[in-house]
Protein backbone atom coordinates (compact mmCIF):
# COMPACT_ATOMS: atom_id res chain seq x y z
CA UNK A 1 0.00 0.00 0.00
CA UNK A 2 1.15 3.52 -0.77
CA UNK A 3 0.36 6.67 1.15
CA UNK A 4 -2.81 7.30 3.14
CA UNK A 5 -4.39 10.76 2.81
CA UNK A 6 -7.45 12.45 4.26
CA UNK A 7 -9.18 15.63 3.03
CA UNK A 8 -12.31 17.22 4.48
CA UNK A 9 -14.80 20.01 3.80
CA UNK A 10 -14.03 20.84 0.17
CA UNK A 11 -17.27 22.84 -0.09
CA UNK A 12 -17.16 23.47 -3.83
CA UNK A 13 -13.52 24.64 -3.87
CA UNK A 14 -12.73 22.66 -7.00
CA UNK A 15 -9.53 24.42 -8.11
CA UNK A 16 -7.92 23.93 -4.69
CA UNK A 17 -9.11 20.32 -4.54
CA UNK A 18 -7.77 19.40 -7.97
CA UNK A 19 -4.47 21.17 -7.32
CA UNK A 20 -4.09 19.39 -4.00
CA UNK A 21 -4.81 15.94 -5.44
CA UNK A 22 -3.04 16.24 -8.80
CA UNK A 23 -0.12 18.57 -8.14
CA UNK A 24 0.60 18.68 -4.43
CA UNK A 25 0.10 15.10 -3.25
CA UNK A 26 0.31 13.58 -6.76
CA UNK A 27 -2.15 10.82 -5.91
CA UNK A 28 -1.30 7.41 -7.37
CA UNK A 29 -3.40 4.26 -7.67
CA UNK A 30 -1.40 2.63 -4.86
CA UNK A 31 -2.42 5.41 -2.45
CA UNK A 32 -5.64 5.63 -0.45
CA UNK A 33 -7.53 8.95 -0.21
CA UNK A 34 -10.26 9.26 2.42
CA UNK A 35 -12.68 12.14 1.81
CA UNK A 36 -14.54 13.20 4.94
CA UNK A 37 -17.63 14.79 3.41
CA UNK A 38 -19.02 18.26 2.73
CA UNK A 39 -18.07 18.26 -0.93
CA UNK A 40 -20.93 20.64 -1.74
CA UNK A 41 -22.49 23.98 -0.72
CA UNK A 42 -20.93 27.37 0.07
CA UNK A 43 -18.40 27.34 -2.80
CA UNK A 44 -19.23 27.86 -6.48
CA UNK A 45 -18.15 24.52 -7.98
CA UNK A 46 -19.90 21.73 -6.11
CA UNK A 47 -20.70 19.80 -9.27
CA UNK A 48 -17.10 19.97 -10.47
CA UNK A 49 -15.92 18.60 -7.13
CA UNK A 50 -18.35 15.68 -7.25
CA UNK A 51 -17.57 14.95 -10.90
CA UNK A 52 -13.86 14.90 -10.08
CA UNK A 53 -14.41 12.41 -7.24
CA UNK A 54 -16.59 10.17 -9.42
CA UNK A 55 -13.95 10.31 -12.17
CA UNK A 56 -11.14 9.35 -9.78
CA UNK A 57 -13.13 6.33 -8.62
CA UNK A 58 -13.91 5.33 -12.23
CA UNK A 59 -10.20 5.51 -13.08
CA UNK A 60 -9.32 3.06 -10.34
CA UNK A 61 -7.95 5.36 -7.65
CA UNK A 62 -8.44 4.21 -4.07
CA UNK A 63 -11.04 6.67 -2.84
CA UNK A 64 -13.09 6.28 0.34
CA UNK A 65 -16.03 8.69 0.38
CA UNK A 66 -17.76 9.64 3.63
CA UNK A 67 -20.87 11.75 4.04
CA UNK A 68 -21.00 15.15 5.66
CA UNK A 69 -24.01 17.00 7.04
CA UNK A 70 -24.37 18.94 3.78
CA UNK A 71 -24.75 15.79 1.67
CA UNK A 72 -27.29 14.45 4.15
CA UNK A 73 -29.28 17.71 4.01
CA UNK A 74 -29.38 17.42 0.23
CA UNK A 75 -30.59 13.80 0.40
CA UNK A 76 -33.18 14.57 3.06
CA UNK A 77 -34.46 17.48 0.95
CA UNK A 78 -34.69 15.17 -2.07
CA UNK A 79 -36.89 12.72 -0.16
CA UNK A 80 -38.83 15.18 2.02
CA UNK A 81 -39.71 18.70 0.85
CA UNK A 82 -40.16 19.74 4.49
CA UNK A 83 -36.39 19.43 4.93
CA UNK A 84 -35.61 21.83 2.09
CA UNK A 85 -35.59 25.06 4.19
CA UNK A 86 -32.81 23.71 6.42
CA UNK A 87 -30.64 22.92 3.43
CA UNK A 88 -31.35 26.32 1.86
CA UNK A 89 -30.32 27.98 5.14
CA UNK A 90 -27.01 26.15 4.82
CA UNK A 91 -26.15 27.32 1.30
CA UNK A 92 -28.04 24.68 -0.67
CA UNK A 93 -28.76 27.27 -3.35
CA UNK A 94 -25.07 27.41 -4.27
CA UNK A 95 -25.17 23.71 -5.08
CA UNK A 96 -28.32 24.02 -7.17
CA UNK A 97 -26.65 26.80 -9.17
CA UNK A 98 -23.55 24.69 -9.66
CA UNK A 99 -25.66 21.84 -11.04
CA UNK A 100 -27.59 24.29 -13.23
CA UNK A 101 -30.97 23.39 -11.73
CA UNK A 102 -33.60 25.12 -9.62
CA UNK A 103 -34.94 22.08 -7.80
CA UNK A 104 -33.13 19.31 -5.94
CA UNK A 105 -35.22 16.74 -7.84
CA UNK A 106 -33.47 17.82 -11.06
CA UNK A 107 -29.90 17.20 -9.89
CA UNK A 108 -29.81 13.81 -11.59
CA UNK A 109 -30.03 10.23 -10.39
CA UNK A 110 -26.30 9.59 -10.84
CA UNK A 111 -25.53 12.23 -8.26
CA UNK A 112 -28.32 11.23 -5.88
CA UNK A 113 -26.99 7.67 -5.97
CA UNK A 114 -23.51 8.99 -5.19
CA UNK A 115 -24.71 11.03 -2.22
CA UNK A 116 -26.91 8.21 -0.89
CA UNK A 117 -24.03 5.73 -1.14
CA UNK A 118 -21.63 7.68 1.07
CA UNK A 119 -20.47 5.99 4.27
CA UNK A 120 -20.66 7.52 7.73
CA UNK A 121 -17.22 6.44 8.94
CA UNK A 122 -14.23 4.35 7.94
CA UNK A 123 -11.60 2.50 9.91
CA UNK A 124 -8.15 1.95 8.37
CA UNK A 125 -5.49 0.50 10.62
CA UNK A 126 -5.29 2.59 13.79
CA UNK A 127 -7.27 5.48 12.27
CA UNK A 128 -10.99 6.17 12.33
CA UNK A 129 -12.28 8.69 9.81
CA UNK A 130 -15.55 10.56 10.26
CA UNK A 131 -17.02 13.87 9.15
CA UNK A 132 -17.75 15.27 12.62
CA UNK A 133 -17.52 12.96 15.63
CA UNK A 134 -19.09 10.30 17.80
CA UNK A 135 -21.50 9.94 20.70
CA UNK A 136 -18.99 9.00 23.38
CA UNK A 137 -21.77 8.02 25.80
CA UNK A 138 -23.38 5.46 23.51
CA UNK A 139 -22.63 1.78 24.00
CA UNK A 140 -22.09 1.65 20.24
CA UNK A 141 -20.88 5.10 19.08
CA UNK A 142 -21.04 3.92 15.47
CA UNK A 143 -24.83 3.61 15.70
CA UNK A 144 -25.42 7.36 16.22
CA UNK A 145 -25.42 8.78 12.71
CA UNK A 146 -26.51 12.24 13.84
CA UNK A 147 -23.34 12.72 15.86
CA UNK A 148 -21.16 11.45 13.04
CA UNK A 149 -22.19 14.33 10.79
CA UNK A 150 -23.06 17.12 13.25
CA UNK A 151 -21.17 16.88 16.56
CA UNK A 152 -17.44 17.13 17.23
CA UNK A 153 -15.45 16.52 20.41
CA UNK A 154 -11.92 17.23 21.57
CA UNK A 155 -11.49 13.80 23.16
CA UNK A 156 -13.17 10.42 23.59
CA UNK A 157 -13.19 7.99 26.50
CA UNK A 158 -15.29 5.15 25.08
CA UNK A 159 -13.28 1.91 25.17
CA UNK A 160 -13.97 1.25 21.47
CA UNK A 161 -11.62 4.14 20.63
CA UNK A 162 -8.70 2.89 22.72
CA UNK A 163 -5.48 3.03 20.72
CA UNK A 164 -7.21 4.74 17.79
CA UNK A 165 -6.70 8.19 16.27
CA UNK A 166 -9.86 9.93 15.06
CA UNK A 167 -9.53 12.14 11.98
CA UNK A 168 -12.44 14.50 11.35
CA UNK A 169 -13.58 17.76 9.76
CA UNK A 170 -16.82 19.77 10.08
CA UNK A 171 -15.57 22.61 12.28
CA UNK A 172 -12.85 24.74 10.63
CA UNK A 173 -9.57 25.18 12.46
CA UNK A 174 -6.49 27.26 11.72
CA UNK A 175 -3.44 25.59 10.24
CA UNK A 176 -1.45 26.39 13.37
CA UNK A 177 -4.06 24.66 15.55
CA UNK A 178 -4.06 21.53 13.40
CA UNK A 179 -0.27 21.40 13.30
CA UNK A 180 -0.09 21.77 17.08
CA UNK A 181 -2.40 18.78 17.58
CA UNK A 182 -0.33 16.76 15.12
CA UNK A 183 2.89 17.67 16.96
CA UNK A 184 1.24 16.73 20.28
CA UNK A 185 0.23 13.37 18.81
CA UNK A 186 -3.39 14.01 19.74
CA UNK A 187 -5.76 11.09 19.26
CA UNK A 188 -8.35 13.48 17.79
CA UNK A 189 -7.18 15.56 14.82
CA UNK A 190 -9.42 18.00 12.89
CA UNK A 191 -8.36 18.66 9.30
CA UNK A 192 -10.96 21.18 8.06
CA UNK A 193 -8.86 24.33 7.58
CA UNK A 194 -11.73 26.39 6.17
CA UNK A 195 -10.86 26.74 2.50
CA UNK A 196 -14.20 28.25 1.51
CA UNK A 197 -13.93 30.97 4.17
CA UNK A 198 -10.86 32.58 2.63
CA UNK A 199 -8.45 34.23 5.05
CA UNK A 200 -11.25 35.09 7.49
CA UNK A 201 -10.19 34.29 11.06
CA UNK A 202 -7.03 32.58 9.88
CA UNK A 203 -8.76 30.03 7.65
CA UNK A 204 -8.60 29.81 3.86
CA UNK A 205 -6.78 26.54 3.13
CA UNK A 206 -7.73 23.13 1.81
CA UNK A 207 -5.55 20.56 3.52
CA UNK A 208 -4.58 16.93 3.08
CA UNK A 209 -3.10 14.98 5.98
CA UNK A 210 -0.82 12.05 5.11
CA UNK A 211 -1.38 9.64 7.97
CA UNK A 212 1.80 7.57 7.77
CA UNK A 213 4.12 10.59 8.00
CA UNK A 214 1.62 13.02 9.59
CA UNK A 215 2.57 15.60 6.96
CA UNK A 216 -0.02 18.33 6.42
CA UNK A 217 -0.16 19.63 2.83
CA UNK A 218 -2.24 22.75 2.19
CA UNK A 219 -3.40 24.84 -0.75
CA UNK A 220 -4.57 28.43 -0.13
CA UNK A 221 -7.87 29.85 -1.27
CA UNK A 222 -7.28 32.49 -3.95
Amino acid sequence: MGKLYAISDIHGCFSQFSELVVSRISLTRSDRLVLLGDYIDRGDQSREVVDFIIDLIAKGFGITTLTGNHERMLCESYHDRNMLPLWMMNSGESTLRSFGVEDVEDIGQKYIDFFEGLEYYSRIGDFIFVHAGFNDRAEDPFSDRFNMIWETSFSYNNPVFAGMTIIHGHRPKTLSHVRRLIDEKSNVIPIDTGCVYGKEMGYGFLSALELNSMDLISVPYE
